[in-house]
């Protein structure tokens, strides 16, 4: 990767080891039959707008659950049920911008909205005549000129295949703004994904679809796809730049890791997990070098040799440092014997040399529970990445952030008026005085689940910065200097605000 000097010397901080303590939430676990060994999603969102950053988690053949923060000095969570039955995965979205968050719910069986009160509860409502479908990805964004948010429902196995499950990938789903209803537009081939992000990977303000599929299912003939999203929707080929990959797809996360205004791209999945860097102006990834310590291919610990599985995927910078770290959460499918069943959790943390270090086990996060679904934010606001992880027939786990000789960071909320206020396709800018920190506010990506929390930065050194956000419904902002170590909100035509 194309690590410059100005990012090698943001850091600027002497680093102690991460370490994270397990909290006590109350007990959660999803579970369920075959059709539950996949999800397992955990949405992250501030669903009362109390400033703390709240936790919904899939429950499979259990409850889905809320768990509503009411931390102080340390973290607390209080469980309540959301009455959602065969849950695969949770996002949060403003979907009617009244600017309350709303939950989109994938099952096995119709998806579901459930639009939010504001006060942590949540009640289905049928805006969108979802078909019976098994869906386990999704995203969603604000196409230009609407009112409301495109959705795109990614759909596993067709389970009324008779011939399946093998090479019976069911069709994707893609819902878009038709006055005041949505149309559906069918996305085939389809090849069983596992995630869905939509991102403006070549910022020119168009958010496309990418797709991360599981071989496993669709054996031959898939492999991972983008969607470009014009009018009538069309897959990019190798005549686009795009370059075919086939992994066993779970999840995606995307951030600008060499500071170049380009994402990179990671995919974990059973066996590799593929990190991979833009190849030209075009559509193209190709794979960085394994010497980059990306692959995380094997358990560290635990005593297991065999291949290792990926699922949620997040990046974050665990020690304000400055360079974004990542998380996988890791876990067998079921009882598959040829991949590993002591499969830690991996926490890679990044050098200044662009590589990644293994810092799982010395972290305290190398659970050999089979993990799924997680999010990585701020739970007690005090400036750290917590993390929590939801397990298949295993409680959920949290831990709290209490790593010392820490950088110094930025918690980040973009909001507009009236519609999309949630800002998603906002790009916020991060300047250090060195390089800067580019981030696409996105809905989907992870496994099943994924985060509506404020933008964390970690800034190593740095005690002000500038930072601009181009929005999507408005006029770019200008350079502002702020001071690190706070949380702002973000609003066009105004200044930063503190809370």
């Amino acid at each position: 990767m194309r690590f410059s000097v100005a990012l090698i010397l943001c850091a600027g901080v002497a680093q102690g080891e991460p370490l994270f303590i397990p909290v006590a939430v109350p007990h959660h676990e999803y579970d369920g039959g075959w059709e539950h060994f996949v999800g397992g999603g955990l949405a992250a969102l501030d669903c009362n707008s109390d400033g703390r950053t709240d936790l919904v988690a899939a429950g499979g053949g259990n409850p889905a659950a809320v768990f509503v923060n009411e931390s102080e000095e340390s973290i607390r969570l209080r469980m309540e049920t959301l009455p959602a039955t065969n849950t695969t995965g949770v996002y949060a979205l403003d979907i009617n911008n009244d600017t309350r968050l709303d939950l989109v719910v994938l099952r096995v069986g119709p998806d579901q909205i459930w639009l939010g009160d504001g006060a942590c509860g949540f009640a289905p409502i049928r805006m969108i005549d979802f078909p019976d479908k098994w869906t386990t990805a999704f995203s969603a964004t604000w196409e230009q000129g609407e009112t409301h948010p495109t959705l795109a429902m990614g759909h596993y196995v067709d389970r009324t295949n008779p011939d399946g499950p093998f090479q019976a990938c069911d069709t994707n789903s893609l819902w878009r703004p038709d006055a005041d209803s949505w149309s559906q537009t069918v996305l085939e081939p389809g090849f069983c994904p596992l995630s869905a992000l939509f991102t403006d990977w070549s910022r020119n303000g168009q958010a496309d679809l990418r797709l991360s599929n599981d071989r496993h299912y669709y054996v031959t003939g898939g492999s991972e796809q983008l969607w470009q999203m014009s009018p009538s929707p069309r897959l990019y080929t190798q005549a686009d730049g795009w370059a075919e990959h086939h992994i066993w797809g779970m999840g995606i996360a995307t951030r600008d890791l060499d500071r170049d205004g380009r994402d990179e791209v990671f995919l974990s999945s059973m066996g590799d997990q593929r990190l991979q860097r833009p190849a030209g102006d075009g559509p193209g990834y190709v794979d960085v070098p394994y010497e980059m310590g990306s692959t995380a291919h094997r358990p560290y610990t635990g005593g297991d040799g065999r291949p290792s599985t990926g699922w949620h995927i997040a990046f974050g910078d665990v020690q304000n440092d400055g360079l974004d770290d990542a998380f996988i959460a890791k876990g067998n499918v079921q009882q598959m014997p040829g991949m590993a069943m002591d499969d830690p959790n991996n926490l890679l943390i990044a050098q200044p040399d662009g590589r990644f270090a293994e810092a799982g086990d010395i972290a305290g996060v190398a659970s050999l529970h089979r993990g799924r679904g997680a999010a990585l934010v701020d739970l007690d606001n005090d400036g750290l990445l917590d993390l929590a992880v939801v397990n298949r027939r295993a409680p959920m786990e949290v831990w709290r952030n209490t790593s010392t000789e820490t950088g110094n960071w930025l918690s980040l909320d973009a909001n507009q008026p009236d519609i999309n206020t949630r800002a998603i396709g906002a790009w916020i800018e991060v300047d250090d005085g060195t390089s800067v920190q580019s981030r696409e506010l996105v809905v989907g990506g992870g496994h099943a689940g994924g985060s509506d929390a404020p933008q964390h930065f970690g800034l190593g050194a740095a005690t002000s910065v500038q930072i601009r956000v181009i929005w999507p419904n408005a006029p770019a902002s200008g350079w502002t200097t702020i001071q690190t170590n706070r949380r702002y909100r973000l609003r066009p035509d105004t200044a930063p605000e503190t809370y």
